[in-house]
């Protein structure tokens, strides 16, 4: 046998308890405001493998540690790496290899050192411009839907090597600087560093005049 009609919204027992505590509540609430949720993008970054930390530890980027598998075979680069963490005062921490394959990630080949640092910080499109020109000509290069972070990463590696001063990236549809990239890269963000643009084609007129 059937419930009979469903009643109206206004008719339920929820309905009139929650109006009922809407009209007695306090115009003013003392209870805190709720705190943001924290920024996922806030989370620091990875850069692993030889190179890479030996290119990101030259150019003094912003570093909180650096991570060495334990017993590792030390040779003209670990040596190399060493010396610079100890001129800027990085603190070195020991892990075994899984330690490492998880704070790297499974697919990144680590070599055995990774350097804990803060997300990357992109340039401005039109501040980039205006250093390269001020060392002379300046060559940019714009890309567009790249999503695969090793794609990005061997831009960049080839764009410094022939003298580009950065390379842009679209906000959206794109992927940023991850680990991935700053290894596929083979630590030249340094040198052809990445700018993110709101709108890529307005950026690029804006680049024109």
């Amino acid at each position: 046998e059937g419930k009979g009609p469903t009643p109206r919204a206004e008719d339920r027992h929820w309905y009139k308890d929650k109006k009922r505590s809407t009209r007695s509540a306090a115009p003013t609430s003392s209870r805190p405001a709720r705190k943001p949720a924290p920024d996922s993008s806030g989370e620091s970054h990875v850069v692993s493998g030889r190179n890479p930390v030996i290119e990101a530890l030259r150019a003094k980027i912003p570093v909180s540690q650096i991570t060495l598998q334990q017993r590792i075979e030390r040779d003209q680069r670990i040596n190399e790496i060493m010396q610079l963490a100890q001129k800027r005062s990085i603190p070195i921490m020991e892990a075994t290899k899984p330690e490492l394959d998880r704070l790297a990630g499974h697919d990144i080949v680590h070599q055995g050192v990774v350097l804990s640092v803060p997300p990357y910080r992109y340039f401005d499109p039109l501040d980039l411009a205006e250093k390269a020109l001020d060392r002379g000509n300046a060559l940019l290069v714009a890309t567009d839907g790249v999503t695969d972070p090793r794609n990005l990463g061997a831009i960049i590696r080839s764009a410094a090597a022939f003298g580009g001063q950065g390379v842009i990236v679209p906000k959206r549809r794109s992927v940023g600087v991850t680990p991935a990239v700053w290894k596929t890269s083979a630590g030249q963000l340094s040198h052809a560093p990445v700018a993110m643009a709101t709108n890529l084609t307005n950026t690029i007129k804006a680049l024109k005049e």
